[in-house]
């Protein structure tokens, strides 16, 4: 089930975005790296549209919207255990932020792809607009838009 996020939730959410990307293949010293880039802060839950999958009574995935920019939104964040990646919970956070959008009066959602998540986006419909360099030098990350 898909609950809003409380304050207390940032450290659970933080962990599920580092195992996250740990799972492609990233070392210990480029999640070292991006620590900050990836962590899910109190303040971040308080600002933003915060929603997490319960399952077992235990947090096994999230997203976060930043709020919406005239008829835009962008996805900041959508992570899920490894031991729930492909089983539909990446699907059903997507195809609940795509209705939260717009009830917000979105007309589009834009994000900025983890390479190894563009083949998922692509499948839910996003299109890569353009590529915007990360904090690791030289390396482009997809920016993907969808319209709702």
């Amino acid at each position: 089930m898909i609950f809003f996020a409380e304050t207390f939730d940032a450290k659970n959410l933080t962990e599920i975005t580092l195992k996250s990307k740990k799972f492609w293949g990233y070392s210990e010293k480029q999640l070292e790296n991006w620590t900050d880039e990836l962590t899910v802060s109190e303040q971040m839950i308080q600002k933003l549209i915060v929603y997490k999958y319960i399952y077992d009574d235990k947090i096994i995935g999230f997203y976060i919207l930043n709020q919406p920019q005239e008829k835009f939104i962008e996805l900041e964040f959508l992570f899920v255990l490894p031991a729930f990646i492909g089983k539909g919970i990446g699907n059903q956070l997507i195809q609940h932020a795509f209705s939260e959008a717009i009830k917000l009066g979105c007309s589009q959602i834009h994000l900025l792809a983890d390479p190894n998540a563009v083949p998922f986006y692509h499948s839910k419909g996003f299109v890569i607009i353009d590529e915007k360099e990360s904090v690791v030098f030289g390396r482009f990350l997809p920016v993907m838009q969808k319209d709702l």
